[in-house]
């Protein structure tokens, strides 16, 4: 009997920005909400690819499906589906390669404004 090697089909979601049309009103209002903010800082501290459901967000559901999708229309972060999970990975390097340093000065700043003052 031969090994069969199950292999994760993987299908992209098409409706984010290329890299030359990042809009940087737009990715700012994206990460200006306190919600998708969390969402990126979570993404950012993550060692791989988060699942959907693998957030900890003060929602329901379907209300984080419209942070996700917003996120993902801004250029912020890619999502794709592995088998049946929508999985999200931030766009770092489309980000800096069209704004240096302000994804990673976003992720900073809320890292220190979640820190409790001494």
């Amino acid at each position: 009997m031969h090994e069969r090697q199950e292999m994760v089909r993987r299908r992209e979601i098409t409706d984010e920005p290329a890299v030359d049309d990042f809009d940087f009103p737009r990715v700012l209002n994206a990460i200006a909400d306190p919600i998708r903010l969390a969402i990126v800082t979570q993404l950012a501290a993550a060692p791989g690819d988060l699942s959907c459901g693998s957030f900890i967000l003060p929602v329901h559901p379907s209300t984080a499906t419209h942070h996700f999708t917003a996120l993902r229309q801004a250029g912020v972060i890619h999502q794709f589906y592995a088998g049946t999970s929508r999985m999200n990975v931030l766009r770092r390097d489309d980000l800096n390669a069209v704004f240096p340093g302000f994804l990673d000065s976003v992720i900073s700043a809320a890292a220190k404004a979640s820190t409790p003052a001494r």
